[in-house]
């Protein structure tokens, strides 16, 4: 008996779903944001949050307007409408070719050549106050504008139209040769505008033709609304946005290899059935509603699946490994360092072997949290010290094969004679942490605290320098401090304390209020209250 029928069984006569087998995607709706996890066989591998109303930069196109242009920088800089002006770099200011993840063919079947120009003939293409058509690849980070390209391309379910660029190519990760062919003949007959070209998306592998020109059709139809609205206002303005997470979980995720889509919205869900019922009645019977009241428990969807415990448990500085070792990841402004330890791994008496074993967990995992915590840029691995070549490349091979599955171009270099691995990936928008979380207005980043003996030693300079001024009315003073940072000074420092009242004959009086944080303290006046500065 197929083991899909026995699974259905089991789950009838349980009255329990396994979620531990197969691929799913995971909706979380509610009235401030909407939540998607993608899982495999239970385990959490990718999880995106999308704020209700906050606009959907990436891949909305703007007509926007050259404000000021940068030679050194060999950019200029667009406005597109929001507060600061959008990147444009000389290279990305013209249809650019296609790069190295497709196979770039024209409609006979020959190689394109590519076109070129040089960076001296950017000004006189676009000059300041001229109109210009974008489309945003990279969202504002930190203190950055936007990033965009003139390269626009719309992308479908099974293809990229590039309404610019006549060009045509064929995703490289399909690598069947037959395969490869068939999509080539359905290029060379599709009936495509002039100057528009084309990609074959990984998906497009096993459609027909049908399907092929249909999703063409939709394409051609959102770019001449675009059109549209580029001509019929001034700049800026947006003339097309980006899907919500909704729209672009059914055009992106919705692929064969998911077995089953859950929403516990059901306005939402419908929505979905919709848009998948467009692709086929078996993509639509995929999707399904889940109600927490019908399911027994009352659970939340996320609850019932396993899934925020994952993401409670993933988003910590520190994430175990199966084995008993640990990584500790640390997000910074110029890199994200990630450092891997042995920790409780036990398991071998090889050190060698033990050590590996550590590694390659850790190299999968790493793989799996850039994802989950979408961090890019650069990112530096520390691995266990191995001093067997093989050792170092089977870990390589490892993280390699790890990051394919990531929509985000990711590159890496072997590891280094000092244990290390670099690898860039692209940085689409702010990472999950910057997202989520905000500055801690206690320690300003610094994730430390000073400690007890270090606000004693700060308190009894700063009580020196008033003391030592010689006035009469700093001589009597109230100090208030932190409850653990008084504990120190009644019993440790005591004498010192005493040692400066004798000294310069004043009269300090101690106070704590638990609402002070450990690095604040405040000394005044004991007769009116007044604070006194430094």
């Amino acid at each position: 008996m197929p083991l899909g029928i026995v699974k259905r069984i089991k789950e009838f006569i349980t009255g329990k779903k396994d979620f531990s087998s197969g691929t799913r995607i995971v909706i979380n709706c509610e009235k401030l944001e909407n939540r998607v996890a993608l899982l495999e066989n239970g385990m959490l591998e990718e999880y995106s949050i999308e704020r209700v109303g906050a606009q959907s930069l990436v891949g909305s196109v703007f007509k926007g307007r050259v404000k000021n242009i940068e030679q050194g920088l060999k950019a200029m800089f667009v406005d597109i409408g929001f507060e600061k002006n959008a990147f444009l770099h000389f290279w990305d200011a013209i249809p650019a070719a296609l790069d190295g993840g497709l196979e770039e063919i024209n409609r006979g079947g020959s190689a394109k050549k590519r076109k070129t120009i040089q960076a001296k003939d950017i000004p006189s293409l676009y000059p300041v106050g001229s109109e210009i058509m974008v489309q945003v690849t990279k969202g504002p980070i930190g203190n950055k504008g936007p990033r965009v390209t003139t390269n626009i391309s719309l992308a479908g379910r099974l293809l990229v139209l590039m309404p610019l660029n006549e060009v045509f190519g064929i995703s490289r990760k399909v690598d069947d040769p037959k395969e490869r062919a068939r999509l080539r003949r359905i290029i060379e007959n599709l009936d495509l505008p002039e100057g528009m070209g084309l990609i074959m998306r990984t998906e497009a592998s096993g459609k027909r033709a049908r399907h092929i020109v249909r999703d063409l059709s939709l394409l051609v139809e959102q770019w001449n609304e675009i059109v549209e609205q580029r001509d019929g206002h001034k700049a800026p303005v947006c003339c097309f946005q980006e899907p919500d997470v909704i729209e672009r979980t059914v055009r992106d995720f919705l692929t064969e290899d998911v077995d089953e889509v859950v929403c516990d919205n059901q306005e939402m869900t419908e929505r979905m059935q919709e848009m998948a019922a467009q692709i086929s009645r078996r993509a639509r019977r995929r999707i399904s509603y889940y109600n927490s009241a019908t399911t027994g428990t009352g659970a939340a969807i996320f609850d019932q699946y396993g899934i925020q415990k994952q993401i409670d448990n993933a988003f910590y500085r520190q994430v175990w490994l199966p084995c008993g070792g640990y990584i500790v990841i640390d997000q910074t402004e110029a890199l994200v360092s990630i450092d891997v330890n042995t920790g409780r791994n036990k398991g071998s008496k090889d050190v060698d072997k033990l050590i590996l074993e550590t590694n390659l967990e850790a190299a999968a995992e790493v793989a799996r949290q850039l994802r989950l915590r979408n961090m890019g840029g650069l990112v530096v691995v520390d691995f266990i010290d191995m001093k067997p070549r093989r050792d170092q490349q089977a870990v390589y091979k490892m993280m390699v094969d790890r990051v394919k599955r990531d929509k985000a171009k990711t590159q890496i270099l072997p590891i280094s004679q000092f244990g290390l691995m670099e690898m860039t990936r692209q940085r689409l928008n702010e990472s999950l942490d910057t997202t989520t979380m905000e500055p801690c207005p206690y320690c300003k980043g610094h994730a430390q605290v000073k400690t007890t003996l270090t606000m004693s030693v700060e308190l009894q300079r700063r009580l020196t320098s008033i003391l030592g001024k010689g006035k009469p009315e700093q001589k009597n003073l109230l100090v208030v401090v932190h409850p653990e940072v008084l504990t120190r000074l009644r019993t440790e420092d005591g004498e010192l304390l005493s040692e400066l009242e004798r000294r310069y004959e004043a009269r300090l009086t101690f106070r704590s209020d638990p609402n002070f944080h450990r690095e604040q303290f405040v000394v005044a006046n004991a007769q009116n209250g007044e604070e006194i500065r430094p």
